[in-house]
């Protein structure tokens, strides 16, 4: 029997009505006044609800131009399960209430053959959000279009295998047919942060602080693209 992972927060972090959804990214992604380019090699977009960051998030996908690209690869950090690795997806189709997006299985038995990567059971796929709020926008931007999923959940990795698995990934950066969705809650506390610079597309907030004891969540889009 296949395994597929249910869109398990459809219908409390977003609308689990296929046309309301359908309807309501569209609207965002045509608000944004953004054209697609060739050029976008990867997107970085946050991961709250929708009513929160649905339409920060339609900045980064509206640059997609989804022609040439057959592969998607998702990485998205962990929140509930813990893991020193980074970990593959057991799942054969993740499910969207505008359609599904298979998994290529292929490309996730050949990074599984590295021994650097975990792998990450059904329950765990599940409960995790940032990888599955992404989804939803990639089903639209690529609807009509055979395109595949490499689902990577981000565990607590140490600086030495940061540098590890990105130079893992990088050789599929260099392939055009390629394309990284990168789900972010861009915190900028901290040294690791501090040498990043950044143009965002679209940058939100839920509310203004007024008071020390307030507090504010930040939502932001980037976009990634090649010089060639």
């Amino acid at each position: 029997m296949e395994k597929v992972r249910q869109a398990s927060h459809a219908g409390s972090w977003y609308t689990d009505n296929p046309a309301k959804l359908s309807s309501d990214l569209g609207e965002w992604i045509r608000a944004t006044g953004l054209t697609k380019s060739p050029h976008v090699r990867g997107v970085i977009a946050p991961h709250a609800g929708y009513s929160y960051s649905g339409r920060a998030a339609a900045y980064a996908f509206a640059n997609i131009d989804p022609t040439n690209i057959t592969r998607i690869f998702i990485l998205g950090p962990s929140h509930h399960y813990y893991t020193p690795k980074c970990a593959l997806s057991t799942a054969k189709v993740y499910k969207t209430p505008i359609g599904d997006l298979p998994v290529d299985v292929e490309m996730i038995k050949e990074m599984r053959a590295m021994g650097k990567f975990g792998m990450m059971d059904l329950r765990v796929d599940e409960a995790e959000h940032s990888m599955e709020m992404h989804l939803p926008f990639l089903s639209k931007v690529f609807q009509g279009h055979d395109v595949k999923v490499v689902p990577i959940l981000v565990g607590a990795v140490s600086a030495e295998n940061e540098a590890m698995y990105g130079e893992l990934l990088s050789k599929y950066v260099d392939d055009p047919n390629n394309f990284f969705s990168v789900s972010s809650d861009f915190c900028h506390w901290g040294s690791s942060s501090s040498k990043i610079k950044i143009n965002f597309l679209k940058y939100e907030q839920s509310s203004q602080c007024q008071t020390m004891r307030d507090s504010s969540v930040s939502y932001a889009s980037a976009a990634a693209k090649s010089e060639c």
